[in-house]
């Protein structure tokens, strides 16, 4: 059944998720008012919206994305005039053939699928700028940058949501009651939706993970008439020491930023890497980044700027009984389901989340039915790659561990366990020199099928256990780049502070 086009749907946050939540609502017949408390955009480009936009409510504005597959092709099968919107406005794409390096190139021949295996390189301040001019423009869609909500219009059993308190910064801070039929957090990590709720009586289920690391962020641009370094070099862009990942993002424009993750424990190099000069002396000890960032090569754009409290967060607002906790009011994106940001995965699952909303709000017209609809739409599609997010923080955590400890490798402390680690380091091995299993990894990698499935084909996973018979620590050595050893880099900095 189809949604009564007379419904008035609410959207509060104005990022990537909701603005793509108010863009499917719109094609399947509602009228959507999207609130943001956010100033609106500077006129002009993209280049003005990075340097001059206060976007305070996006605290990951300025990192670095990765706009993967998933997210890249529903956007080509749904809306091609809104890529060729990004690609206006310098936006690249990077193929899967792009991405597959020179050693694998003799035994690569393109198959099935592959056309959805690419990423969109930009900004996001590109990317939402012009995402939130195309949403504009739609007719059933108005944007509001002068109210923000202060609360949640109810009544009570069972508890719905009615409408929503805002105040009009425009108008000497009026307090105004707005009803909708439908309302959609999508307020992001600070969301203050299940304190809301809360005090309505009904308790949101949280799991939340310390993913116990923090990033840094800082943005270049390529000096005038010097090309992108090869992706393909040696030493790549983007790898981990044990002690530190780090990785180049490229961008729009000649623009690219490089992050530098960092466990909790490792307060001296954050000291440094927080100063522009640290930073750049840090990451030009690897080699991997010194074609990107050399004085000769490329000017910064930006000063060193850290994330922390990096969190995997599920939120459940169903009650043990698969009852809605509060009828017509919905969570998308971070709202609802967080992972690791150090993974690029946010953006793609806030869109197929945004669409899987509007897939359950078309079904029926049934409060309960809608809600239990995109509940389990949201299982189906979004948790296994919480899941892998997860692990692959637990494991990030026990590799910081055990370098922190002076051990090559993470020790095991059960057959099955090592096991299990000497699987993963071999498919980390097997993954740069097998062309099949490296698409398949780039198929977890960019979210087109649920993470992992392609070690379900047979001729995969008996080349990963040949891989194993090597050893785990030859095969560790696949997910550490050169660069100084965690002792030497203490040494560096030491220097640094003392110079």
């Amino acid at each position: 059944m189809s949604a009564k086009p007379t419904q008035h749907a609410a959207v509060v946050g104005a990022g990537v998720a909701g603005l793509c939540s108010a863009l499917a609502l719109s094609r399947a017949g509602f009228q959507v008012t999207v609130l943001e408390r956010d100033v609106p955009p500077p006129d002009g480009d993209a280049e003005q919206a990075f340097f001059a936009w206060q976007r305070r409510g996006a605290a990951q504005f300025r990192h670095p994305h990765a706009f993967l597959g998933l997210m890249c092709s529903l956007l080509q099968e749904r809306y091609p005039d809104l890529l060729d919107a990004f690609f206006a406005a310098g936006a690249r794409k990077l193929t899967f053939a792009d991405m597959v390096p020179p050693h694998l190139k003799p035994d690569y021949k393109p198959a099935p699928g592959d056309d959805q295996l690419w990423m969109l390189l930009c900004r996001r301040a590109t990317l939402e700028t012009v995402l939130r001019q195309y949403v504009q423009r739609q007719n059933s869609v108005t944007i509001n940058n002068t109210q923000y909500v202060t609360g949640l219009l109810t009544s009570q059993n069972p508890l719905t949501v009615t409408g929503l308190q805002v105040t009009r910064r425009d108008n000497n801070n009026e307090q105004l009651e707005q009803p909708y039929d439908v309302v959609i957090d999508a307020t992001g990590r600070t969301s203050k939706f299940p304190r809301w709720l809360e005090a309505q009586g009904a308790h949101v289920e949280e799991q939340r993970d310390d993913a116990e690391i923090v990033y840094y962020t800082r943005h270049y641009q390529l000096l005038p008439g010097v090309e992108e370094p090869d992706r393909h070099k040696e030493d790549p862009s983007a790898g981990d020491l044990g002690y530190m990942k780090y990785g180049v993002f490229p961008g729009d424009s000649g623009h690219f930023a490089l992050i530098v993750c960092l466990p909790n424990h490792e307060t001296q190099l954050r000291d440094a890497i927080k100063t522009a000069e640290g930073f750049d002396s840090v990451c030009r000890t690897i080699p991997g980044l010194v074609p990107w960032i050399a004085e000769d090569r490329a000017s910064p754009t930006t000063a060193p700027f850290g994330i922390g409290q990096i969190h995997s967060v599920w939120r459940n607002f169903l009650d043990a009984d698969e009852q809605p906790l509060a009828r017509n009011f919905f969570a998308v994106g971070d709202s609802a389901v967080r992972t690791n940001p150090l993974y690029g995965r946010g953006c793609s699952t806030g869109i197929l989340h945004a669409h899987l909303l509007a897939e359950a709000l078309t079904e029926t017209n049934d409060p309960v039915q809608r809600a239990q609809t995109f509940h389990h739409l949201t299982h189906e599609r979004l948790r296994p790659i919480f899941n892998a997010s997860l692990s692959e923080d637990k494991n990030g955590i026990r590799r910081a561990e055990a370098v922190l400890q002076g051990q090559s490798v993470e020790k095991a402390s059960t057959i099955k366990q090592y096991l299990k680690l000497a699987f993963g380091d071999a498919l980390a091995w097997a993954a740069r020199y097998d062309i099949d299993v490296f698409r398949g990894m780039m198929r977890t990698v960019n979210l087109v099928e649920n993470p992992g499935d392609f070690l379900k084909d047979k001729q995969t996973r008996r080349t990963v256990f040949g891989y194993m018979l090597r050893g785990r620590k030859r095969n560790a050595k696949a997910r550490v780049q050169r660069g100084l050893s965690r002792t030497q880099m203490m040494q560096h900095v030491d220097e640094l502070a003392s110079s």
